[in-house]
């Protein structure tokens, strides 16, 4: 089930909302309907919202389009009533990039301050920036913009301050450790966003707190986990030893197989041995609630899993598993099925390393290239 509905596309990057933004508009009409303010005033009200998060569609293209020129894609652009999310494909390849990446958003915020003050002042005759005070639509969003830029440069993981101070920490000392300190910092803003919420009673900051806390932590433990899968590939995560069904085979027979054991997911295979759909533990209950055990499963199965070369890399098959939602990867050496994987495997893969870090020492903590990061956030 998708939580965003899509806007469109602007620089080929899909344009999505998603659905608490609606929370906010009903939450500006209702105040300003309790305040006893008349249609007019309200709707300006809500357009002013609207134009300012117009300018955080800006401010993540410019993330984005940062990213396009080392070659890093953005899966999308998400607006959430905190502000908006690019989805980056994965980490820029070298810390210098990752820092003009994380400055572009903030850039453009101050170009669009900039475009709006050289225009209110030719607009007052020249010279004279008393346009500023008067509380005008134009003069609010200049002042918005300039918050949401210098917002964004605190150093807190996941706005684009935490990020700039990751990239250069990353600069002279360890990519993993590099992180550490920029998550650890994050948290201790997060501590301070949320005493200031509490002194003032703003219940905003202390979302943002809870928000930023838990983005911060996040993005230690992912490149953590990337750090522990070095060197690994496909084939060292997969899984052996799973259970195929037929596209003939009942519902009922389905049931049986997930009640006894521990698969979730099960790939549907043809006579021929080939991979011609996959039925989910979602897709059989649904299917048995609706039609019950004597189904087909060929009516319920969903696309064929994915193929990945068993000595791919094991952070491309988590990239393409997220992603893509791909529930599990077909594992194959030489044309030929090997395994399966998925990210209940991968995880228990991850588990084990962990328990064994410190036999565990690579040569080398070399930047993650291939890891996906957590979204760049205004």
């Amino acid at each position: 089930m998708s939580w965003s509905w899509r806007l469109g596309r602007l620089a080929g990057i899909p344009i999505e909302m998603h659905w608490t933004f609606l929370v906010l508009i009903v939450w500006l009409v209702i105040g300003h309907t309790v305040e006893g303010h008349d249609v007019a005033t309200t709707l300006a009200g809500v357009g002013f919202v609207m134009a300012l998060f117009g300018c955080v569609v800006l401010h993540e293209l410019g993330h984005a389009l940062a990213a396009r020129r080392y070659g890093v894609t953005t899966t999308k652009i998400t607006l959430l009533p905190i502000g908006g999310v690019a989805q980056l494909g994965r980490i820029p390849e070298k810390p210098v990039q990752e820092l003009i990446i994380a400055l572009a958003g903030p850039a453009v915020n101050a170009v669009i301050v900039a475009g709006l003050w050289i225009g209110g002042v030719r607009l007052t005759g020249g010279g004279d920036p008393r346009f500023l005070i008067q509380g005008a639509f134009l003069p609010r969003i200049m002042v918005a913009n300039a918050f949401l830029g210098l917002f964004n440069l605190i150093p807190a993981f996941p706005m684009d301050g935490g990020r700039v101070l990751r990239a250069l920490l990353a600069l002279r000392y360890d990519y993993v450790q590099a992180t550490a300190t920029a998550a650890t910092v994050g948290q201790m803003s997060a501590i301070g966003f949320g005493l200031l919420g509490l002194s003032v009673g703003n219940p905003f900051l202390l979302f943002i707190a809870i928000f930023v806390w838990i983005a911060a932590g996040a993005e230690a433990a992912q490149v953590q986990e990337r750090r522990l899968m070095h060197g690994a590939r496909a084939r060292d995560a997969m899984l052996t030893d799973y259970q195929t069904l037929r596209p003939f085979d009942t519902l009922e027979r389905a049931a049986d197989a997930l009640v006894a054991g521990t698969q979730h997911d099960f790939p549907v295979e043809a006579d021929d041995g080939r991979f011609v759909g996959l039925l989910t533990r979602e897709a059989l209950v649904g299917g048995l609630s609706r039609s019950g055990g004597d189904a087909r499963i060929a009516d319920f199965m969903t696309e064929k899993p994915l193929a990945i070369a068993a000595d791919a890399p094991l952070a491309t098959a988590i990239e393409r598993l997220r992603d893509r939602q791909e529930r599990c990867l077909e594992v194959v050496d030489q044309g030929k099925r090997v395994g399966i994987i998925d990210l209940e495997n991968v995880g228990e893969f991850v588990m084990i390393r962990a328990a064994l870090a410190t036999g565990f020492e690579p040569r080398t903590s070399p930047r993650p290239d291939n890891a996906k990061p957590l979204p760049l956030a205004s």
